[in-house]
This record gives structure tokens, C-alpha cells and sequence, in this order.
């Protein structure tokens, strides 16, 4: 049995291996569907002769990246991404970038949004599957359940934390008009 003392003492390892990334890029990923999803819209969008309106183009978002995490968390049985700190700071830049598109509008296209949506369920899901992919097999047999847990924390806390920033974000884009 491993104390408590023990476990403490690898905190250290499972933060700066696991968990800032694990939180960062729960972060990113939920502003970007709390905060930026109901304000990424395409006017005059079709799809075999029938208009998107907002409401179906946030459906589409929803879909489009519940698609890109399954298929990433998927894939963890065929490969294995070691550096996934990459995939973290990738959606950050994928976080800003919508958020400018939310403000200036340069995307000409729904479907180019579609794709960046996708990318972002394929970032997420990348760094949630390879993460405890690399704890059950990297971590001692002693701690690796007390890190399993910690992980989970981590990742609930980022998207605790997107859901409180989310409200001040999108409240600030409608301030904008």
C-alpha cells in the first residue's frame, strides 16, 4: 500500500506531465463550444436546397466535434501521440483563432469552420485518450490509480473553469453587437 505522503510526492510528475495539459486543453476545447459555437454563423449556408440557420449550424458544430473526439480517442489502439503538450497548445491557437473569427468574420464558409470544429474534436480527444494511455502505462502499478484520478480531476476543473469564463466571453461578444 502506498501512503498518502508518497503519493503527494509525485504530484510534482503527474502536474507537469499530465494534468496542466489534460486541463488546458478542456479549457480551450469548452470555451470554444460554450463561448463561440452560438456566435459562429454563416448567412445564406446550404445544404440540398435547404438554408442553414443558426440553430441547424450549431447542431452541425455539436455533431461535427463529437465526431472528431470519438475518432481520436479511437485511434489510441492503432497509435499513440507521446507529445501531447503539442495538442494542448494547438487548441489554445484553435481557441483564439475562432474567437477572431467570431469578431472579424474572415472565414468565408461554414464548411471551413466544419473542418476547424473537426480539427478541434480531434485535438481533444487526442490528448484525453493518449493521456491515460501513457498513465496505465508509464505510471507505476502504485500510483497509477491515485493518477488516474488526479487526471480526471484535472480535465473536470478545465471544463469547470471554460464554463464560468464562457459566460463572461460570450457576454462580452454581444457587447460587441
Amino acid at each position: 500500500q502506498t501512503s498518502i505522503t508518497e503519493h503527494l510526492k509525485f504530484i510534482p510528475y503527474l502536474f507537469f506531465h499530465y494534468m496542466i495539459w489534460l486541463f488546458l486543453v478542456y479549457v480551450a476545447e469548452y470555451m470554444i463550444n460554450q463561448s463561440l459555437f452560438e456566435s459562429l454563423y454563416y448567412p445564406n449556408t446550404h445544404i440540398g436546397g435547404y438554408c442553414l440557420e443558426q440553430n441547424v449550424q450549431y447542431k452541425w458544430y455539436q455533431v461535427t466535434y463529437q465526431i472528431g473526439v470519438f475518432i481520436s480517442r479511437s485511434s489510441v489502439s492503432f497509435f499513440h501521440i507521446k507529445f501531447f503538450h503539442v495538442m494542448s497548445l494547438l487548441q489554445i491557437i484553435n481557441f483564439v483563432f475562432l474567437f477572431l473569427e467570431v469578431i472579424y468574420q474572415f472565414i468565408p464558409l461554414f464548411w471551413i469552420t466544419i473542418i476547424i470544429v473537426l480539427y478541434e474534436g480531434l485535438l481533444g480527444g487526442a490528448v484525453y485518450a493518449n493521456a491515460f494511455y501513457a498513465i496505465s502505462k508509464k505510471i507505476d502499478p502504485t500510483h497509477r490509480e491515485f493518477s488516474m484520478g488526479l487526471a480526471s480531476a484535472a480535465d473536470s476543473t478545465g471544463v469547470a473553469i471554460a464554463g464560468v469564463l464562457s459566460a463572461f466571453v460570450h457576454n462580452y461578444i454581444c457587447s460587441l453587437g
